[in-house]
């Protein structure tokens, strides 16, 4: 069985706004989410700034009593999720036990892992939570949604990095494609920003020093120097075509690729090769031939992994020559990255959901910051401002610490 699959439904927590409408319209105009921290004490640290989240009421949620047994991550996650499955309208027209939800996270409860050792440390063991397991598990934001809607069919917490929700919607796509699922609630959540965290990313030199937050998350430009910290939610409903077409659903765009591969290089630098990465688009491209895609009469929109460290913009800008030779005359890219910061296991979410709204809306969301070209990073990045053009094709690349590739291709639905 091979079914179509479409995206009837969004959800967004973000740094430039907590609804998709609110995100979509703050990337278009190129505003910076990226300022200091406001969350804690950063005297100490190397590292001053990052893309956090404001404005997050878990109330609008999750119910008052509940919420002190749910790590930030799975706050995030659920408020992306009741967005869009209030958006799609799906959960009345779906057999529970053929909802799924894979909804994946990098890291998982950091919040309360640092909360319990603390406590651990401070107080002893008769003090520690009963609720420190199941609040920091990553498996737990798929498994509350999943009580929340009950979700019977299949649950999976994809954790790949930060290719984690670019794997999750590819994974959900396949298994609706494939007829394991009607309707999957698929994305990724991220609240990992804690002196902790910032210390580790700064001291295995993935961060960015640079602490100006409008001179700081700079991809593809000569100047970068590493990536900002961001966090927050996004999620998307796949769902069979026919199911939705049969209850009359407003349908964003169809999912028409996956790609997934692993460099099986290094633990957290790129091939310099970028074999992986480009075949991940590779990989996205063929399925979406197969589904009847013609690649040469395409114009195509690129939403990059670009995370302004110097490797990964090096080595995405040699995958995306290699897989996009072809067509790169008609091939535009940028990196809301530069907005958002990196969301680390919701980025991929998040920019699934730029591509569609690009597709959507025939806008190209510009790559801000950008006033250095760097002759190693040679593509057309949509430098500060949007750019008005109507794609055919839009993909959302996502590329992870382990050397996890993740590439997803999406088209407008038209009939067949």
């Amino acid at each position: 069985m091979k079914r179509r699959v479409v995206i009837t439904g969004c959800g967004a927590i973000s740094p430039v706004g907590n609804t998709v409408d609110t995100l979509w319209k703050n990337l278009v105009n190129g505003k910076c989410g990226i300022d200091f921290i406001k969350k804690f004490d950063t005297t100490d640290l190397k590292v001053t700034i990052a893309g956090e989240v404001n404005d997050f009421e878990p109330r609008d949620y999750i119910k008052k009593n509940e919420i002190r047994k749910t790590d930030l991550f799975t706050q995030y996650a659920l408020g992306a999720a009741v967005q869009a499955m209030e958006d799609s309208g799906v959960q009345e027209h779906v057999d529970p036990t053929r909802l799924g939800v894979y909804m994946g996270s990098g890291i998982g409860g950091i919040h309360t892992f640092i909360t319990e050792c603390e406590k651990m440390t401070t107080k002893g063991p008769g003090r520690i939570s009963p609720f420190f397991i199941p609040m920091m598990i990553s498996n737990i934001a798929a498994g509350s949604i999943a009580i929340r809607y009950n979700a019977q069919g299949p649950c999976l917490p994809v954790v790949t990095a930060c290719a984690t929700s670019t794997n999750a919607i590819g994974e959900a796509y396949r298994a609706i494609k494939h007829g394991y699922a009607d309707a999957i609630i698929a994305g990724g959540t991220e609240a990992s920003i804690t002196p902790l965290a910032i210390a580790g990313f700064t001291n295995c030199m993935a961060l960015t020093t640079v602490n100006d937050p409008t001179q700081a998350s700079i991809p593809f430009d000569k100047r970068r120097s590493g990536f900002v910290m961001g966090e927050g939610a996004g999620a998307l409903i796949l769902e069979d075509l026919e199911t939705a077409l049969k209850r009359g659903a407003k349908i964003y765009g169809e999912i028409v690729g996956y790609g997934n591969t692993c460099d099986a290089y290094h633990i957290t630098a790129p091939h310099p090769e970028a074999i992986g990465g480009a075949r991940s688009i590779t990989q996205a491209l063929a399925e979406a031939v197969a589904a009847g895609v013609i690649l040469e009469d395409s114009q195509f929109y690129i939403n990059t992994h670009g995370t302004s460290t110097p490797l990964n913009d090096k080595s995405e800008t040699i995958a995306i020559k290699k897989a996009m030779s072809d067509h790169l005359s008609r091939t535009l890219v940028s990196s809301t990255k530069s907005m958002t910061g990196h969301m680390l296991g919701a980025a991929g979410a998040i920019e699934a959901i730029a591509a569609i709204m690009a597709l959507k809306d025939g806008v190209i969301p510009p790559t801000i910051g950008y006033e250095e070209p760097d002759p190693d990073c040679d593509l057309d990045v949509v430098p500060n401002e949007k750019r008005l053009i109507q794609s055919d094709v839009a993909l959302s690349l996502s590329l992870g610490f382990g050397g996890h590739n993740g590439c997803l291709a999406f088209v407008k639905y038209t009939e067949v």
